[in-house]
């Protein structure tokens, strides 16, 4: 992995474990999803879920948005680990291809940052089954960004006549 945006933060690898953590238990849609953390390194980070009925389509496999959303949020993360604290990541652009059914079991995405720069990083992501058979295999892009400023909503005046 090379980063010319700034150099990956090392020092505070726990804290945003920590985060990574905390967003997988607190995001609706993964928890939802059941998402949890496995391992984060700057530039890589592996999510797993165990298969519920859920996350089936009509065929009794995981539906593909599923095992996609799982790559895309592995991918965020492991570019999130690249960055410094406080960056704003998104995606921009994602292929995915799905090469073999998951039934059952705990899948695992283990995603790799390829290059990460001051405006987009690349990553790659390996999908899994529980058997360790390679079920998807994604490449995606993220834009990188500074923080997000929190704006607070003015209250609207009300329509119609005011005395």
């Amino acid at each position: 992995m090379t980063s010319s945006a700034s150099s990956a933060p090392h020092r505070h690898v726990p804290v945003m474990r920590k985060e990574l953590a905390r967003r997988l238990k607190t995001i609706a849609i993964l928890r939802f999803f059941g998402f949890r953390l496995v391992s984060a390194s700057p530039g890589r980070v592996v999510i797993s879920y165990r298969v519920r009925p859920r996350h089936l389509q009509v065929h009794r496999v995981v539906h593909g948005g599923v095992a996609a959303t799982l790559a895309d949020t592995a991918g965020g993360l492991a570019t999130f680990m690249s960055i410094p604290p406080g960056t704003r990541v998104a995606t921009v652009e994602m292929k995915i291809n799905f090469l073999e059914p998951i039934e059952r079991g705990t899948v695992t995405a283990d995603a790799r940052v390829i290059r990460c720069g001051r405006n987009f990083s690349v990553v790659d992501c390996d999908v899994r089954d529980s058997r360790g058979r390679l079920a998807g295999k994604a490449l995606m892009t993220f834009a990188i960004g500074p923080a997000a400023s929190v704006a607070v909503p003015h209250a609207r005046k009300p329509r119609g006549r005011t005395s």
